[in-house]
């Protein structure tokens, strides 16, 4: 059984400010991303962003000499999307954005899904899905909850939809280092898995078919896509497990608990 590094208080408020400060960079792109922009402009934006504005570090340049500072997945690319100055994005794309980035010694992480005018129905639908999923996930969290109690909601949530949950990527404990124990799966049994504590701070990040939950790794060494081509969608926040429950550290503006 893997064991989480437990935060204390000042750790835990290092990582909230860690947090607020990534909901920021969300917040900018709202504004910023449109159709016709490529991902290597957004990644440039965003690194910009975090450097000269927020006065942090974008977590994920440099990391497994990993060049950008972010991750750009569009349509059938499940996770790892690399930033290009030729993949622009379409009226009819959905694109995941996840984003790291460190303050004073601390790590946040999160993804969310950005839509666009001609996006159909049914992309919008398992953006929704997903969306749901990960919450499914994240109000399970309270100290004695297992983590196998966790994907069994969001595996739970997500099949019955008519979708299929990846099983090799999955959430983790994040601090000082990106990834640290535990690992976060997306899909489980109830009443298995690690004991939650307060103090443990953790990513769930599920990432959902539309077809069947198998993939394929690129030749670039990094995109991900799925195997049958078809859709994909993932959303992350950073969870704190606290005293009563849980706290999301990386909440957007437009989200409320």
């Amino acid at each position: 059984m893997s064991k989480a590094i437990l935060k204390n208080e000042q750790e835990i408020a290092l990582m909230r400010e860690s947090g607020r400060l990534l909901a920021q960079v969300f917040k900018m792109l709202d504004d910023f991303i449109c159709e016709g922009m490529t991902t290597l402009e957004i990644d440039t934006k965003v690194e910009d962003y975090i450097r000269n504005e927020l006065n942090a570090r974008p977590a994920s340049k440099g990391q497994y000499d990993y060049k950008f500072s972010l991750n750009s997945s569009i349509n059938d690319v499940v996770c790892h999307g690399v930033p290009s100055d030729t993949v622009k994005i379409n009226a009819k794309d959905i694109i995941n954005l996840d984003i790291t980035l460190e303050k004073d010694g601390f790590i946040s992480d999160s993804s969310k899904m950005f839509t666009f005018s001609n996006t159909s129905v049914e992309a919008k639908r398992l953006v929704k899905t997903t969306y749901d999923a990960m919450w499914k996930g994240i109000n399970v969290v309270k100290p004695g909850a297992r983590l196998g109690d966790v994907g069994y909601a969001i595996q739970k949530h997500a099949e019955q939809a008519g979708y299929s949950v990846v099983r090799e990527y999955c959430g983790h404990g994040i601090g000082r280092e990106m990834h640290e124990d535990p690992q976060v799966l997306h899909y489980g049994r109830p009443n298995t898995g690690l004991v939650l504590k307060a103090g443990m701070t953790f990513t769930i990040e599920p990432m959902i078919n539309q077809g069947t939950h198998k993939i394929k790794n690129k030749k670039d060494g990094w995109t991900v896509v799925t195997k049958d081509k078809k859709l994909s969608a993932q959303w992350e926040h950073t969870i704190l497990v606290t005293k009563t429950g849980f706290e999301v550290l990386t909440l957007r503006h437009e989200e409320t608990l």
